[in-house]
C-alpha cells in the first residue's frame, strides 16, 4: 500500500512539473525568466533579484526582455513609475513578436508628466504589421507613490489591458469581419525606460529636465502565465488553458462597468474618433471593442 502511495505521489509530482514547464508562472527572481537587453549598468537588482530598478540619465536608458516567447496567456508586472517631474520620459511594458515586417505588438507606454499633472498611459496594438491604434488614458491615481499592477490578457477571444483590476483597453477578435488579430506569432515580454521628449509629454512641448536626473522606475512580481515557444505544440490551441475559459472570454458585468467608467472619465485620446488621421473610421472601431 505504501509503495503504491509513493508511486502515485511520484506520478503526481511529475505531472505538476510537466505542467509547470508548459504553462509557466511567476519566476522566483528577475533573471530566471528575463535578461537585460540594453545597458546592464542601468538596471539594478533589488531584494535578491525579486525586484529591479531601471535608471535613465544623460548617458543611457535601459531595457530588458523575457528569455522566451509566448503564444496567448497573461502577463503582469507591478511597476512604480518615476516620481515628480518626469516629463519627456517613457516607461514601456509590452509584448512584441520581434519580426521585421509583419509585426504583432501589445503596448503599455507610460508617458511622463510635469509635477502635479496626471500620468498618461498609452496603449497600442499591432496586428499583422499594422499599428496606429493608440488610445490614451489619464491615470486616476499617482502611479509613482506605490506599486500598481499592469496586465495584458491575450486569448483567442480578445486582448485586455488592465491597470490593477480596471480594464482600460479591449481589442476583440473580429477576424470573422476581416479585421486582423494577433494569433499566429509568439511574442516576448519587454520593458524599457527611455527619453522621448520629442513626443511623450504634450506632444513634445514639454522637454525633459535633465537637472532632475537620474530618473528611476521600479518593477517587481513578474508574472508570465502562457504557452512558451518553443514548447508543447498543442498548448496554444488547448481550450482548457485557464485564460481561454468562459470567465475570460468577455468582460464580467462588473468589469464592463469599470471599463465604461474609465472611458467616460479618463480617456483623453482615441484613434477611432480622430478624423484628422482617419477620415474613414477604422473597421475595428465600427465592429466594436
Amino acid at each position: 500500500m505504501y509503495s503504491s502511495l509513493r508511486n502515485a505521489f511520484a506520478c503526481l509530482s511529475l505531472f505538476v512539473l510537466v505542467f509547470a514547464l508548459s504553462v509557466t508562472g511567476r519566476p522566483a527572481t528577475f533573471l530566471e525568466d528575463f535578461k537585460i537587453t540594453w545597458s546592464d549598468s542601468h538596471i539594478k537588482q533589488i531584494d535578491r533579484g525579486r525586484a529591479i530598478q531601471l535608471i535613465l540619465d544623460r548617458n543611457s536608458g535601459c531595457g530588458f526582455a523575457s528569455k522566451r516567447q509566448y503564444l496567448f496567456g497573461r502577463v503582469s508586472m507591478k511597476i512604480k513609475l518615476i516620481p515628480g517631474d518626469s516629463a519627456g520620459t517613457v516607461t514601456a511594458f509590452y509584448m512584441n513578436s520581434n519580426t521585421d515586417t509583419i509585426r504583432d505588438e501589445l503596448d503599455f507606454e507610460f508617458l511622463g508628466n510635469r509635477t502635479g499633472q496626471p500620468y498618461t498611459v498609452q496603449t497600442n496594438i499591432y496586428a499583422r504589421g499594422k499599428g496606429n491604434r493608440e488610445q490614451r488614458v489619464n491615470l486616476w491615481f499617482d502611479p509613482a507613490a506605490d506599486f500598481h499592477t499592469y496586465t495584458i490578457l491575450w486569448n483567442h477571444h480578445h486582448i485586455v489591458f488592465y491597470v490593477d483590476d480596471m480594464p482600460v483597453r479591449v481589442y476583440k477578435n473580429n477576424e470573422a469581419k476581416g479585421i486582423p488579430f494577433p494569433k499566429l506569432q509568439p511574442m516576448g515580454v519587454y520593458s524599457t525606460l527611455w527619453e522621448a521628449d520629442n513626443w511623450a509629454t504634450r506632444g513634445g512641448l514639454e522637454k525633459i529636465d535633465w537637472s532632475k536626473a537620474p530618473f528611476y522606475a521600479y518593477y517587481k512580481d513578474f508574472d508570465i502565465e502562457g504557452c512558451p515557444v518553443p514548447g508543447p505544440s498543442n498548448c496554444a490551441s488547448n481550450p482548457s488553458n485557464w485564460w481561454e475559459g468562459t470567465t475570460y472570454q468577455l468582460l464580467s458585468p462588473l468589469e464592463a462597468r469599470k471599463y465604461k467608467w474609465v472611458r467616460m472619465n479618463h480617456m483623453i485620446y482615441d484613434y477611432c474618433t480622430d478624423k484628422s488621421r482617419f477620415p474613414v473610421t477604422p473597421p475595428e472601431c465600427v465592429a466594436g471593442f
